[in-house]
Protein backbone atom coordinates (compact mmCIF):
# COMPACT_ATOMS: atom_id res chain seq x y z
CA UNK A 1 0.00 0.00 0.00
CA UNK A 2 1.27 3.39 -0.74
CA UNK A 3 0.12 7.16 0.38
CA UNK A 4 -2.61 8.48 -1.83
CA UNK A 5 -0.66 10.26 -4.94
CA UNK A 6 -3.56 11.15 -7.68
CA UNK A 7 -2.11 11.00 -11.01
CA UNK A 8 -4.41 14.00 -12.28
CA UNK A 9 -4.55 17.23 -10.99
CA UNK A 10 -7.83 17.06 -8.85
CA UNK A 11 -10.93 19.52 -8.37
CA UNK A 12 -10.12 19.82 -4.49
CA UNK A 13 -12.79 21.32 -1.67
CA UNK A 14 -10.60 22.97 1.05
CA UNK A 15 -12.62 22.96 4.08
CA UNK A 16 -10.89 25.63 6.30
CA UNK A 17 -12.08 26.34 9.64
CA UNK A 18 -9.70 29.02 10.61
CA UNK A 19 -7.30 26.83 12.06
CA UNK A 20 -3.30 26.34 11.10
CA UNK A 21 -4.24 22.60 9.86
CA UNK A 22 -6.88 23.74 7.52
CA UNK A 23 -5.14 26.41 6.42
CA UNK A 24 -1.40 24.28 5.82
CA UNK A 25 -3.73 21.32 4.45
CA UNK A 26 -5.23 23.81 1.43
CA UNK A 27 -1.73 25.29 0.83
CA UNK A 28 -0.34 21.81 0.26
CA UNK A 29 -3.14 20.99 -1.93
CA UNK A 30 -2.88 23.92 -4.38
CA UNK A 31 0.83 23.54 -4.09
CA UNK A 32 0.80 19.65 -5.70
CA UNK A 33 -1.17 21.12 -8.77
CA UNK A 34 -4.57 20.60 -7.68
CA UNK A 35 -7.73 23.15 -8.29
CA UNK A 36 -8.31 24.31 -5.07
CA UNK A 37 -11.61 26.42 -3.47
CA UNK A 38 -11.62 26.91 0.05
CA UNK A 39 -14.72 26.75 2.28
CA UNK A 40 -15.39 27.54 5.85
CA UNK A 41 -18.64 26.08 7.13
CA UNK A 42 -20.64 28.43 8.92
CA UNK A 43 -22.28 25.72 11.90
CA UNK A 44 -24.05 28.65 13.73
CA UNK A 45 -27.18 30.98 12.89
CA UNK A 46 -25.34 33.29 15.71
CA UNK A 47 -21.80 32.97 15.04
CA UNK A 48 -21.14 35.23 18.54
CA UNK A 49 -22.94 31.97 20.89
CA UNK A 50 -20.19 29.91 19.70
CA UNK A 51 -16.35 30.22 20.64
CA UNK A 52 -15.03 33.22 20.60
CA UNK A 53 -11.32 34.16 21.47
CA UNK A 54 -9.64 32.09 18.50
CA UNK A 55 -10.32 29.15 19.60
CA UNK A 56 -12.92 27.10 18.21
CA UNK A 57 -13.84 26.73 14.53
CA UNK A 58 -17.62 28.33 14.45
CA UNK A 59 -17.12 32.15 14.92
CA UNK A 60 -16.85 34.96 13.19
CA UNK A 61 -13.18 35.26 13.60
CA UNK A 62 -12.47 32.17 12.03
CA UNK A 63 -14.40 32.94 8.91
CA UNK A 64 -11.96 36.08 8.64
CA UNK A 65 -9.08 34.13 9.42
CA UNK A 66 -9.90 31.18 6.94
CA UNK A 67 -10.62 33.88 4.09
CA UNK A 68 -7.17 35.65 4.84
CA UNK A 69 -5.22 32.53 4.40
CA UNK A 70 -7.25 31.45 1.34
CA UNK A 71 -6.22 34.90 -0.27
CA UNK A 72 -2.92 33.90 0.61
CA UNK A 73 -2.78 30.75 -0.93
CA UNK A 74 -4.64 32.11 -3.76
CA UNK A 75 -7.53 30.45 -4.15
CA UNK A 76 -11.37 31.39 -4.25
CA UNK A 77 -13.25 31.34 -0.85
CA UNK A 78 -16.63 30.59 0.11
CA UNK A 79 -18.17 30.60 3.28
CA UNK A 80 -21.40 27.84 3.06
CA UNK A 81 -24.22 27.86 5.87
CA UNK A 82 -24.68 24.12 6.97
CA UNK A 83 -25.89 25.86 10.46
CA UNK A 84 -29.22 23.87 10.41
CA UNK A 85 -27.57 20.35 9.33
CA UNK A 86 -25.29 21.44 11.96
CA UNK A 87 -27.86 22.02 14.84
CA UNK A 88 -29.54 19.16 13.90
CA UNK A 89 -27.52 16.12 13.10
CA UNK A 90 -24.56 17.45 16.49
CA UNK A 91 -25.99 19.45 18.21
CA UNK A 92 -29.28 17.98 18.69
CA UNK A 93 -27.83 14.83 18.59
CA UNK A 94 -25.13 15.06 21.67
CA UNK A 95 -28.42 16.68 23.84
CA UNK A 96 -30.71 13.87 23.10
CA UNK A 97 -27.50 11.33 23.41
CA UNK A 98 -26.94 12.74 26.99
CA UNK A 99 -30.23 12.67 28.03
CA UNK A 100 -30.85 9.17 27.29
CA UNK A 101 -27.71 8.59 29.77
CA UNK A 102 -24.79 7.88 27.10
CA UNK A 103 -21.72 9.81 26.33
CA UNK A 104 -21.41 10.89 22.58
CA UNK A 105 -18.88 12.42 21.28
CA UNK A 106 -19.71 15.61 18.42
CA UNK A 107 -16.57 15.72 16.89
CA UNK A 108 -16.97 12.01 15.45
CA UNK A 109 -20.60 13.14 14.33
CA UNK A 110 -19.71 15.97 12.64
CA UNK A 111 -17.07 14.05 10.56
CA UNK A 112 -20.14 11.75 9.28
CA UNK A 113 -22.81 14.24 9.32
CA UNK A 114 -21.39 17.37 7.84
CA UNK A 115 -17.52 17.27 6.67
CA UNK A 116 -17.96 13.85 4.82
CA UNK A 117 -21.74 13.84 4.17
CA UNK A 118 -23.25 17.59 3.38
CA UNK A 119 -20.43 19.30 2.39
CA UNK A 120 -19.13 16.15 0.32
CA UNK A 121 -22.20 15.78 -1.44
CA UNK A 122 -22.52 19.17 -2.11
CA UNK A 123 -18.82 19.39 -3.57
CA UNK A 124 -19.37 16.32 -5.42
CA UNK A 125 -22.77 17.62 -6.81
CA UNK A 126 -20.68 21.11 -7.80
CA UNK A 127 -18.26 19.08 -9.65
CA UNK A 128 -15.34 18.49 -7.69
CA UNK A 129 -13.50 15.26 -7.41
CA UNK A 130 -12.44 15.41 -3.53
CA UNK A 131 -12.84 16.99 -0.16
CA UNK A 132 -10.15 18.52 1.59
CA UNK A 133 -9.55 19.11 5.84
CA UNK A 134 -6.73 19.50 8.25
CA UNK A 135 -7.01 15.67 9.88
CA UNK A 136 -3.69 13.79 10.57
CA UNK A 137 -4.77 10.34 8.92
CA UNK A 138 -3.63 8.69 5.85
CA UNK A 139 -5.69 7.40 2.56
CA UNK A 140 -3.46 5.15 1.38
CA UNK A 141 -4.27 3.11 -2.49
CA UNK A 142 -3.87 -1.05 -2.95
CA UNK A 143 -2.62 -2.33 -5.90
CA UNK A 144 -6.29 -3.36 -7.06
CA UNK A 145 -7.10 0.37 -6.12
CA UNK A 146 -9.14 0.38 -3.22
CA UNK A 147 -8.73 2.85 -0.61
CA UNK A 148 -7.83 2.28 2.97
CA UNK A 149 -7.97 4.54 6.02
CA UNK A 150 -4.59 4.73 7.82
CA UNK A 151 -3.58 6.31 11.04
CA UNK A 152 -1.18 9.15 10.79
CA UNK A 153 2.63 8.32 10.25
CA UNK A 154 3.36 10.60 13.49
CA UNK A 155 0.92 8.89 16.00
CA UNK A 156 1.60 11.51 18.60
CA UNK A 157 -1.25 13.67 16.05
CA UNK A 158 -2.85 11.00 14.61
CA UNK A 159 -7.10 11.74 14.10
CA UNK A 160 -8.14 8.53 12.49
CA UNK A 161 -10.56 7.61 15.43
CA UNK A 162 -12.79 10.37 14.74
CA UNK A 163 -12.56 9.43 11.24
CA UNK A 164 -13.43 6.04 11.67
CA UNK A 165 -17.02 6.73 10.95
CA UNK A 166 -15.96 7.15 6.85
CA UNK A 167 -17.39 4.84 4.80
CA UNK A 168 -15.69 3.45 1.42
CA UNK A 169 -17.45 6.08 -0.95
CA UNK A 170 -17.01 8.96 1.52
CA UNK A 171 -12.70 7.58 1.43
CA UNK A 172 -12.64 7.85 -2.32
CA UNK A 173 -13.04 11.38 -2.14
CA UNK A 174 -11.36 12.29 0.76
CA UNK A 175 -7.81 14.13 0.97
CA UNK A 176 -5.64 14.46 4.38
CA UNK A 177 -2.26 16.43 2.78
CA UNK A 178 -1.16 16.16 7.09
CA UNK A 179 -1.17 12.81 7.51
CA UNK A 180 1.39 11.24 5.99
CA UNK A 181 4.42 13.47 6.91
CA UNK A 182 6.88 12.78 9.85
CA UNK A 183 6.24 16.84 11.10
CA UNK A 184 5.84 18.22 15.22
CA UNK A 185 2.79 20.75 15.63
CA UNK A 186 5.72 23.17 15.77
CA UNK A 187 6.90 22.26 11.99
CA UNK A 188 3.32 22.55 10.88
CA UNK A 189 3.20 26.07 12.99
CA UNK A 190 6.77 27.05 10.97
CA UNK A 191 5.76 25.86 7.73
CA UNK A 192 2.57 28.62 8.06
CA UNK A 193 4.70 31.02 8.87
CA UNK A 194 6.89 30.52 6.05
CA UNK A 195 3.41 30.39 3.64
CA UNK A 196 3.14 33.60 5.57
CA UNK A 197 -0.41 32.53 7.03
CA UNK A 198 -1.19 34.61 10.10
CA UNK A 199 -2.96 31.50 11.66
CA UNK A 200 0.64 29.82 12.59
CA UNK A 201 0.35 31.42 15.67
CA UNK A 202 -3.56 30.70 16.30
CA UNK A 203 -3.88 28.15 19.90
CA UNK A 204 -5.77 25.01 19.13
CA UNK A 205 -8.74 24.46 20.31
CA UNK A 206 -9.61 21.09 22.47
CA UNK A 207 -13.30 22.15 23.55
CA UNK A 208 -16.41 21.60 22.08
CA UNK A 209 -17.32 24.31 19.74
CA UNK A 210 -20.78 25.06 20.15
CA UNK A 211 -20.23 24.68 24.05
CA UNK A 212 -19.13 28.77 24.62
CA UNK A 213 -17.93 28.89 27.79
CA UNK A 214 -16.74 24.81 27.85
CA UNK A 215 -19.11 24.25 30.38
CA UNK A 216 -20.76 20.85 29.15
CA UNK A 217 -22.53 20.31 32.30
CA UNK A 218 -24.14 23.74 32.24
CA UNK A 219 -25.23 23.87 28.46
CA UNK A 220 -26.86 20.32 29.04
CA UNK A 221 -28.90 22.08 32.08
CA UNK A 222 -29.88 25.57 30.34
CA UNK A 223 -31.37 22.63 27.91
CA UNK A 224 -32.40 19.65 29.45
CA UNK A 225 -33.34 21.81 33.02
CA UNK A 226 -32.97 20.06 36.40
CA UNK A 227 -34.23 17.24 37.64
CA UNK A 228 -33.13 16.23 40.91
CA UNK A 229 -32.59 12.18 41.65
CA UNK A 230 -30.62 9.58 43.79
CA UNK A 231 -26.87 8.82 43.44
CA UNK A 232 -27.06 5.34 44.95
CA UNK A 233 -24.12 2.39 45.96
CA UNK A 234 -24.25 -0.85 44.43
CA UNK A 235 -26.63 -2.05 46.58
CA UNK A 236 -29.17 0.70 45.94
CA UNK A 237 -28.41 2.55 49.39
CA UNK A 238 -28.73 6.40 48.82
CA UNK A 239 -26.03 8.26 48.67
CA UNK A 240 -27.08 11.95 47.96
CA UNK A 241 -28.64 13.93 45.25
CA UNK A 242 -27.78 15.52 42.22
CA UNK A 243 -29.66 17.68 39.70
CA UNK A 244 -29.89 15.67 36.45
CA UNK A 245 -28.11 12.23 35.60
CA UNK A 246 -27.25 13.73 32.44
CA UNK A 247 -24.30 15.70 34.12
CA UNK A 248 -22.42 12.50 34.46
CA UNK A 249 -20.31 10.31 32.86
CA UNK A 250 -19.10 7.05 33.15
CA UNK A 251 -15.84 6.52 34.76
CA UNK A 252 -16.37 10.36 36.69
CA UNK A 253 -14.30 10.47 40.10
CA UNK A 254 -14.88 14.45 40.55
CA UNK A 255 -18.02 16.29 41.78
CA UNK A 256 -19.77 13.52 42.89
CA UNK A 257 -21.38 15.26 46.16
CA UNK A 258 -21.59 12.35 47.84
CA UNK A 259 -20.51 14.33 51.49
CA UNK A 260 -19.02 11.25 53.00
CA UNK A 261 -16.04 8.89 52.28
CA UNK A 262 -16.83 4.94 51.18
CA UNK A 263 -16.20 2.27 53.92
CA UNK A 264 -12.57 1.46 52.97
CA UNK A 265 -11.80 5.17 52.72
CA UNK A 266 -11.44 4.77 48.78
CA UNK A 267 -12.55 7.15 45.97
CA UNK A 268 -15.90 6.39 44.37
CA UNK A 269 -16.49 6.33 40.70
CA UNK A 270 -19.46 6.60 38.34
CA UNK A 271 -20.98 2.99 37.38
CA UNK A 272 -23.70 3.69 35.68
CA UNK A 273 -26.54 6.52 34.45
CA UNK A 274 -29.94 5.34 34.16
CA UNK A 275 -32.33 7.72 32.91
CA UNK A 276 -35.51 5.82 33.26
CA UNK A 277 -35.38 6.13 37.33
CA UNK A 278 -32.85 9.34 37.31
CA UNK A 279 -30.36 7.61 39.24
CA UNK A 280 -26.73 7.59 39.73
CA UNK A 281 -24.98 4.81 40.82
CA UNK A 282 -20.98 4.80 42.08
CA UNK A 283 -18.32 2.35 43.29
CA UNK A 284 -15.18 1.04 43.32
CA UNK A 285 -12.89 1.72 40.32
CA UNK A 286 -12.70 -2.03 39.60
CA UNK A 287 -16.40 -2.28 38.93
CA UNK A 288 -15.75 -0.33 36.10
CA UNK A 289 -13.36 -3.00 34.22
CA UNK A 290 -14.93 -4.14 31.18
CA UNK A 291 -14.62 -7.35 29.32
CA UNK A 292 -16.75 -7.42 26.48
CA UNK A 293 -19.38 -4.67 24.80
CA UNK A 294 -21.98 -4.78 22.37
CA UNK A 295 -22.14 -1.75 19.59
CA UNK A 296 -24.54 -0.79 17.12
CA UNK A 297 -24.34 1.23 13.72
CA UNK A 298 -21.32 -0.61 12.75
CA UNK A 299 -19.55 1.80 10.03
CA UNK A 300 -16.99 0.19 7.84
CA UNK A 301 -14.21 1.83 6.13
CA UNK A 302 -14.22 -0.94 2.97
CA UNK A 303 -15.98 -4.12 3.00
CA UNK A 304 -17.35 -5.15 6.63
CA UNK A 305 -15.28 -7.99 7.84
CA UNK A 306 -16.63 -11.68 7.84
CA UNK A 307 -16.60 -14.12 11.32
CA UNK A 308 -14.40 -13.48 14.11
CA UNK A 309 -11.61 -11.67 14.17
CA UNK A 310 -8.30 -10.17 16.04
CA UNK A 311 -8.17 -6.54 16.08
CA UNK A 312 -7.19 -3.71 18.03
CA UNK A 313 -9.54 -1.18 19.82
CA UNK A 314 -9.59 2.62 20.14
CA UNK A 315 -11.93 4.15 22.67
CA UNK A 316 -11.84 7.55 22.97
CA UNK A 317 -9.77 10.51 20.76
CA UNK A 318 -7.01 10.30 22.87
CA UNK A 319 -6.98 6.71 23.97
CA UNK A 320 -4.44 3.76 23.44
CA UNK A 321 -4.82 0.79 21.80
CA UNK A 322 -6.57 -2.39 23.22
CA UNK A 323 -6.31 -6.26 22.02
CA UNK A 324 -9.70 -7.30 20.86
CA UNK A 325 -11.89 -9.97 19.39
CA UNK A 326 -14.54 -9.34 17.18
CA UNK A 327 -17.43 -10.25 15.26
CA UNK A 328 -20.80 -8.64 13.66
CA UNK A 329 -23.40 -10.51 14.53
CA UNK A 330 -26.11 -9.32 12.16
CA UNK A 331 -26.04 -5.54 12.74
CA UNK A 332 -24.26 -5.96 15.83
CA UNK A 333 -20.44 -5.78 16.68
CA UNK A 334 -19.58 -8.09 19.70
CA UNK A 335 -16.55 -6.96 20.94
CA UNK A 336 -14.34 -8.79 23.68
CA UNK A 337 -11.23 -7.68 25.38
CA UNK A 338 -7.86 -9.45 26.42
CA UNK A 339 -7.54 -7.26 29.30
CA UNK A 340 -10.38 -5.83 30.84
CA UNK A 341 -10.85 -1.86 30.40
CA UNK A 342 -12.05 1.12 32.14
CA UNK A 343 -13.90 4.24 31.66
CA UNK A 344 -16.42 2.47 28.81
CA UNK A 345 -19.89 4.50 28.29
CA UNK A 346 -22.80 3.78 25.98
CA UNK A 347 -22.45 6.18 23.00
CA UNK A 348 -18.69 6.50 22.92
CA UNK A 349 -16.92 5.10 19.36
CA UNK A 350 -15.29 2.22 19.47
CA UNK A 351 -12.78 2.05 16.32
CA UNK A 352 -11.07 -1.06 15.30
CA UNK A 353 -7.87 -1.28 13.44
CA UNK A 354 -5.83 -4.04 11.58
CA UNK A 355 -2.35 -2.51 12.44
CA UNK A 356 -2.37 1.25 10.76
CA UNK A 357 -5.72 0.43 9.26
CA UNK A 358 -9.20 1.47 10.61
CA UNK A 359 -10.77 -1.21 10.24
CA UNK A 360 -14.31 0.42 11.06
CA UNK A 361 -16.07 1.68 14.11
CA UNK A 362 -19.53 1.32 15.92
CA UNK A 363 -21.46 3.17 18.52
CA UNK A 364 -21.31 1.13 22.18
CA UNK A 365 -24.53 0.07 23.57
CA UNK A 366 -23.63 -2.23 26.45
CA UNK A 367 -21.28 -3.19 28.39
CA UNK A 368 -20.07 -6.45 30.80
CA UNK A 369 -18.06 -6.18 33.80
CA UNK A 370 -15.77 -8.31 35.50
CA UNK A 371 -16.90 -7.39 38.64
CA UNK A 372 -20.55 -7.82 39.90
CA UNK A 373 -22.03 -4.34 39.48
CA UNK A 374 -24.59 -2.70 36.99
CA UNK A 375 -24.42 -3.34 33.45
Amino acid sequence: MTPQTPQRPLRVLAAMSGGVDSAVAAARAAEAGHDVTGVHLALSANPQSFRTGARGCCTIEDSRDARRAADVIGIPFYVWDLAERFREDVVEDFIAEYEAGRTPNPCLRCNEKIKFAALLDKALALGFDAVCTGHYATVVIGEDGVRELHRASDMAKDQSYVLGVLDERQLAHAMFPLGDTLTTKGEIRAEAERRGLAVAKKPDSHDICFIADGDTQGFLTSRLGTAEGDIVDESGSKLGTHDGAFGFTIGQRKGLRIGHPAPDGKPRYVLDISPVNNTVTVGPVEALDVTALTAIKPRWCGTAPAGPGTYTAQLRAHGGESPVTAELVGDELQVAFAEPVRGVAPGQAIVLYDGTRVVGSATIATTERAAASVA
